[in-house]
């Protein structure tokens, strides 16, 4: 069997790639060893993940209408079976509909699992009625979106089920009285998040000193307050787990550090302590495309490895690991299959934490900027002066600007707040764009909404923001006020 293009997985960047390369006339296999289309952020993280999050937040909106508007409903019943059951629902719809768009452009798809013998060459591995006889499949290119997997160190694989990684939380098999998380990043934060509205008792524990240190700490302050209460004080930083093991159907836990030190135990534990790419196993040492000590596949600008006839994109081509950055990969990768002058080379590309609040940002941060002595200037927007905040009781946010002091082009942006995922997006043209703060203060932004704190945040670098009083700026003025001189708000 041989075809011009094969994709090897059909997650969001594999099967953009074959559908936007069969859109274009190519004819195109995709190796899938799931049996479904949809991949990691399909089946087991990304629609899942927020699918629950969206019932943790109905959940916690109900308790902040008793709390502050006096509205009462009965107590939260949760039947877990019904909640898993519509979260499957929801997966199997859309991996269904990917089933049928793929029909629909003529796509082939084998289920298999698949390693390349050479450069040219794959050899399948399974029962699908569709592999060859002779189960190989040739190819003249051949695209490599085969992921990532949760990464799960030695030390906590002690063959219990009672120790879960993403995957294992989101299968929901119980809601456990006692959850422990290790890991302050954003797959720990969120499932937390998710667990503790649903009745579980969540402590988090990280090594390092810090929740989500690849935020923006001004982004992170409301978030970690929140969680604060939320996990009611049990978020143990500069903490290491020093072991796991199991003792009377729970999970003895041995921390050591100055958060927390000894022994406890919990019905489950999560283990979320990053992802490393899918890349063993593949064959690729008998290509030339080159792997990296952490596993990832070098690529160059059009997603083109060592090998000619290999290419590679999404979360093993290198970080960020977002389904959003494969999928613009994916129509890369293809444009460079069909010989056309093509480079990934975007300005910024947004990262988005679903907790309660949301974080986002895209573009440079005010610490990467430190890091690197670069002269920038800030402005931030709080939206306790954001009379839509205000009828929301969520004036805990923040939109900040990263901005050029010289042409006051908008260099990143970070948004803290309900919503702030689909905020960001604006942002992300406007790097993308080379925009200045005056095109977003100079845009018409519908009124009451949190997306005029895009509008605002960018006058009050100008000193004209309505709601808020700050003197006005002037080139020669530090941007950011110094210590205790924040900006007075006043929202009518």
């Amino acid at each position: 069997m041989h075809t011009p293009l094969v994709v090897l997985g059909g997650g969001p960047g594999g099967y953009a790639a074959a559908f936007f390369a069969a859109d274009e006339g190519l004819e195109v296999v995709i190796v899938e060893q799931e049996g479904k289309l949809g991949g990691t952020c399909l089946l087991r993280g990304c629609i899942p993940s927020k699918a629950l999050l969206h019932v943790a937040r109905v959940i916690k909106e109900v308790d902040e209408l008793k709390k502050d508007w006096g509205v009462t409903f009965g107590d939260a019943k949760v039947e877990i079976d019904t909640l898993r059951a519509r979260k499957e629902k929801v997966i199997s719809s859309l991996s269904g509909g990917l089933k049928q768009l793929a029909k629909r452009r003529n796509v082939t798809v084998i289920t298999a699992k698949a390693s390349f013998e050479n450069s040219t060459t794959l050899k399948l591995e399974g029962d699908d009625p569709s592999i060859p006889e002779d189960r190989t499949l040739t190819f003249d290119q051949c695209i490599v979106a085969t992921g990532s997997l949760p990464a799960m160190p030695a030390a906590f694989d002690i063959g219990s089920d009672r120790v879960m990684d993403s995957t294992g939380a989101l299968a929901l098999k119980d809601i456990p009285e006692s959850l422990l998380v290790i890991g302050g990043g954003y797959i720990g934060l969120e499932m937390g998040t998710v667990y503790a509205n649903l009745g579980s008792k969540v402590s988090v524990v990280e090594a390092l000193d810090g929740i989500l240190l690849a935020a923006d700490r001004d982004l992170v302050k409301p978030l970690q307050k929140h969680l604060t209460a939320l996990f009611e004080d049990r978020i143990y930083l500069n903490t290491k787990v020093g072991s796991l093991g199991l003792r009377d159907n729970k999970v003895e836990v041995a921390f050591e550090g100055p958060g927390k030190f000894g022994v406890e135990r919990y019905d489950r534990v999560l283990v979320a302590v990053g992802r490393k790419p899918n890349s063993r196993g593949l064959g690729l040492e008998n290509t030339k495309a080159v792997v990296t000590p952490r596993g990832f596949v070098e690529v160059d600008k059009s997603m083109r490895t060592a090998d000619p006839h290999i290419l590679a994109i999404g979360d093993i081509a290198g970080d960020p690991m977002l389904a959003h950055k494969a999928s613009h990969e994916a129509r890369v990768a293809v444009e460079a299959v069909l010989g056309k002058p093509t480079t990934f080379d975007k300005q910024c590309i947004p990262a988005v934490v679903f907790t309660d609040p949301e974080l986002a940002w895209c573009g440079i941060t005010e610490q990467e900027a430190k890091q690197a002595g670069r002269a920038i200037e800030v402005a931030v927007y709080p939206w306790a002066a954001s009379g839509k905040a205000i009828a929301l009781g969520r004036t805990e946010g923040l939109t900040k600007l990263i901005l050029d002091p010289e042409t006051e082009r908008v260099l990143g942006c970070g948004i803290v707040g309900p919503g702030a995922g689909d905020l960001i997006s604006e942002a992300a043209l406007a790097i993308e764009m080379g925009c200045e703060a005056r095109d977003l203060a100079e845009t018409v932004h519908p009124h009451p909404t949190l997306s005029e704190t895009m509008m605002n945040a960018s006058e009050t670098f100008f000193g004209t923001a309505t709601e808020i009083y700050k003197p006005k700026r002037h080139k020669e003025a530090e941007a950011k006020p110094a210590e205790g001189n924040s900006p007075e708000t006043a929202t009518p």
